[in-house]
C-alpha cells in the first residue's frame, strides 16, 4: 500500500456537493490502460488537470480515487490519499481506499432492513451487519466512463447500472457519479441515482487523506474540523444507537 497523504417524483435521488457556480479553467483528462480484474475485466485510469496544475487519478473499477496531487504551503506538488498500485492490490488488500460506496455506504444492522412492510435480507460481509454494500458492492464493479461538460467545467462521468435484488436490494437503481476538478482546484464529486422501485440508497467517497503527502508518516498531528450541529452516536458495533 502507498501510505499516501488520504424527491419531486419517486425514483429520483440527487446529492450534490459544492453548489457553488464555476467555470473550469484550461484542463484536460486524459486515458490510459491500467489493468485487468480477476475476472477479465478492462480497467481504464483517467488523469484529471485543472489550469493550475491539480491533478486527480481516477479508475473505473469502483471508480476509485488512486492520487490527488496538490501543492502544499511551498508550492510542493505530493499525493494526498492513500491508495495501491495496482488493480489486484485494490480486489484483495483495499479497505475501501478511494471508492465509491454503494449501494449504502456504512453498515446496516443484522445485514437487513424493512421497508413498505417488507424485510430484505443482505449479505453479512462485517460479522452479522451489512457494510458498503455487501460482498460485493459498487467498489468492486467496473464503472463505464465518459467526459462530460458540467456546471463546474469539463468532468468524468461514472456509470453503472444494479439489478434489482443485486446483493438484496430492491429496485433497478441506475447510478451517474461525476468528479470535476475545478478552476479554484476543489475536487467536486456529483452523485445522481435513480430507481424502478421504493429502495436504500447512501452513496459517497472513501478516500483516505494524509495531508502531509505521500509516505510522510502518521495522521496523528492532524485536525479536523466539522461544521454541524449534531452528529449520530454508535455502540460498540459502529451501529447508530
Amino acid at each position: 500500500m502507498r501510505t499516501g497523504g488520504k424527491s419531486g417524483k419517486l425514483g429520483e435521488i440527487f446529492m450534490d456537493y459544492n453548489q457553488k457556480d464555476m467555470n473550469m479553467s484550461a484542463g484536460s483528462i486524459t486515458k490510459r490502460f491500467y489493468g485487468t480484474t480477476a475476472d477479465g475485466q478492462s480497467v481504464d485510469e483517467y488523469t484529471l488537470v485543472n489550469g493550475n496544475g491539480i491533478e486527480v487519478k481516477v479508475i473505473t473499477l469502483g471508480g476509485i480515487i488512486t492520487s490527488v496531487r496538490v501543492p502544499d504551503r511551498n508550492g510542493k506538488l505530493d499525493n494526498i490519499v492513500l491508495g495501491f498500485d495496482s488493480v489486484g492490490d485494490y480486489e484483495t488488500k483495499s479497505p475501501y481506499c478511494g471508492c465509491i460506496t454503494g449501494r449504502y455506504a456504512n453498515r446496516i444492522a443484522n445485514a437487513q432492513f424493512t421497508l413498505n412492510g417488507k424485510t430484505y435480507q443482505l449479505a453479512a460481509n462485517n460479522g452479522v451487519n451489512s457494510l458498503h454494500g455487501g460482498a460485493k458492492g459498487f467498489d468492486k464493479r467496473v464503472w463505464q466512463a465518459s467526459v462530460v461538460e458540467g456546471a463546474a467545467g469539463k468532468g468524468l462521468a461514472l456509470t453503472y447500472t444494479s439489478p434489482d435484488g443485486e446483493e438484496g436490494y430492491p429496485g433497478t437503481l441506475a447510478v451517474t457519479v461525476t468528479y470535476t476538478v475545478t478552476a479554484d482546484d476543489g475536487l467536486r464529486i456529483d452523485y445522481h441515482a435513480t430507481t424502478d422501485q421504493a429502495t436504500a440508497v447512501n452513496l459517497t467517497n472513501h478516500s483516505y487523506f494524509n495531508l502531509a503527502g505521500n509516505g510522510a508518516g502518521t495522521i496523528y498531528d492532524h485536525v479536523v474540523t466539522i461544521h454541524a450541529e449534531h452528529y449520530t452516536p454508535v455502540n460498540e458495533n459502529l451501529i447508530p444507537t
